[in-house]
């Protein structure tokens, strides 16, 4: 199940001991704490100073984000590039990984790299898990639109085909906050940040 957790157990219990958990820094772990502490699971986030775990994904999630991923992909210009589970730093206390992400070419520094700063992303996208409903629809976005990425989406299952929805966001640059423009359920028909046309009800194929 997906948690935020302030520690990792340095070693396994047994049933002599109990586990040691280390002392997490006064201010919270850090963006870089998430390159350096060992034994942490694959696509941990920090929000507010607090490692996040990433719980086991529906079907739904795995293929909406190669869906959006490729969609993406095909259509970005030289400019651009598309990424998928990546780190974004915000702060020193906040270092979330969107599922999906467009970021300036720029940004793109070589193969080792773990992350991206928040100023080159150009659109995060989160597809909405049942163990992170909140983070993803409230707690990313806030930030991520107070941080200046101008573009979100947010991606959710409905109905009882479950089909996928796309909800598209733009960040107003007086309050600062995202509005909705356009909800979309079997074509994501735009013309922001680039010109893309992505059929969603592919996802039946995949």
């Amino acid at each position: 199940m997906e948690g935020t957790v302030t520690a990792e157990p340095t070693t396994r219990p047994t049933t002599e001991s109990a586990p040691e958990w280390p002392v997490p820094p006064r201010e919270g772990w850090t963006v870089d704490d998430l390159d350096t502490l060992p034994g942490l699971p694959p696509h941990t986030e920090l929000i507010d100073g607090s490692l996040v775990f990433a719980s086991p994904q529906r079907r739904f999630h795995n293929v909406m984000i190669r869906l959006l991923t490729n969609g993406l992909a095909s259509a970005a210009p030289a400019t651009h590039r598309v990424y998928n589970e990546m780190t974004v730093v915000i702060d020193r206390s906040n270092g979330p990984e969107p599922d999906v992400l467009v970021v300036r070419r720029e940004a793109v520094k070589g193969l080792r790299q773990t992350s991206y700063p928040v100023a080159d992303v150009v659109l995060a996208v989160e597809v909405v898990s049942p163990d992170s409903e909140s983070r993803d629809r409230d707690t990313k976005p806030h930030k991520y639109a107070a941080a200046g990425i101008e573009h979100f989406w947010l991606v959710e299952m409905e109905g009882d085909d479950d089909h996928p929805v796309v909800r598209v966001y733009e960040r107003d640059p007086v309050t600062k906050a995202y509005t909705c423009t356009g909800v979309h359920r079997e074509r994501l028909k735009l013309a922001v940040p680039f010109d893309i046309d992505i059929d969603l009800t592919r996802i039946d194929e995949m």
